[in-house]
């Protein structure tokens, strides 16, 4: 278990990424118990829909921060990404209804729920999730700790804010252009009515381009990214992948995690699981040293595959390994 260093500057909130499957839960889990152990007040927050995080802590959390049970100062939330989704549908729903005719009303629920599978949606109602956490739950954190969705997702997510916030400044432009349009053809030379002030729609994409500039501007300067990853080739090249389009995106990922390592065996092992276990380990550490030299962001942790379920005392163990400062 080797034991590297990186630091999280500060930022408030930080996010474990990673293909699926590679233990980002653990690991984001095990870096909240250690910022909470060394004293900041953290929350864990999970979009994980198999409820990882209750597990690892054997409890069950929900969509509000909650206490978890035997540690100060860590609290834990999941947010469950179906319900997180219809009730980002219900809202746009609701807007929308208020200030269309009645007889566009039944047309505009039809769309939404056209709308519910397509590609975009579930990220979407995502992304909101996270930047609600970050404007509305984070006040009384130290340390917000983000157990990620899938790099591929995450990234869609991350890509929102610079490609909305253009779409809305081009719908704000089309509308106030139609509003002036309409007051001019309406009243001729008479005072116009203003109806620019208090239009709801204008207001309503306002208020949207703030939401996206708000989340862009706190996940370039107040968050720490990190990978985690698992030592065999596909999931070395993800990361790298991943890297670049972070990199693309003006966000930098702080360091590597190696997850579920092969645990080397006893010198004096010599039957044919041993001689097995050797050579896996040798294969990984040639992936280990592919990263170390061709990889920017360190390597901060190594973490061993453990032959039980990662809690309590377990979850102690692999928070000591992960050496990303608090």
């Amino acid at each position: 278990m080797t034991e590297l260093h990186a630091s999280a500057d500060g930022e408030q909130f930080v996010f474990f990424g990673g293909k699926g499957g590679v233990g980002k839960t653990t690991v984001s889990c095990a870096y909240a118990y250690r910022c909470a152990r060394d004293g900041a007040r953290t929350l864990v927050v999970s979009t994980d829909p198999a409820h990882s995080v209750s597990d690892v802590f054997d409890q069950r959390f929900g969509d509000e921060p909650e206490s978890v049970d035997g540690v100060d100062g860590l609290d834990a939330m999941e947010i469950d990404p179906e319900d997180e989704m219809q009730r980002h549908l219900d809202e746009i729903r609701e807007s929308l209804s208020e200030q269309v005719s009645a007889a566009m009303v039944s047309e505009i629920n039809r769309q939404l729920e056209m709308s519910h599978g397509t590609p975009g949606a579930y990220e979407s109602a995502l992304f909101d999730a996270f930047v609600d956490v970050m404007r509305t739950e984070s006040e009384p954190y130290d340390r917000v700790v983000f157990d990620t969705a899938p790099t591929g997702s995450t990234l869609r997510l991350l890509g929102l804010p610079e490609f909305l916030g253009d779409w809305i400044d081009r719908l704000l432009y089309k509308r106030k252009q139609s509003i002036d349009l309409f007051e001019k053809a309406a009243i001729g030379d008479a005072e116009p009515r203003r109806l620019l002030e208090g239009d709801p729609v204008i207001e309503r994409l306002r208020e949207r381009k703030e939401f996206f500039e708000f989340a862009g501007e706190t996940m370039r300067s107040d968050a720490a990214f990190f990978l985690v990853f698992n030592p065999d080739q596909l999931s070395v090249n993800e990361t790298a992948r991943a890297i670049e389009e972070f990199t693309d995106r003006d966000l930098r990922v702080r360091g590597l995690v190696a997850n579920k390592l092969t645990p080397s065996p006893d010198d004096d092992e010599t039957g044919r699981g041993a001689r097995y276990l050797r050579e896996k380990v040798e294969t990984e550490r040639d992936r280990l040293s592919q990263v170390r030299e061709g990889f920017d962001p360190p390597l901060v942790a190594e973490i061993e595959s453990r032959t039980t379920e990662v809690r309590g005392d377990v979850l102690a163990d692999v928070a000591a390994s992960l050496d990303v400062e608090p």
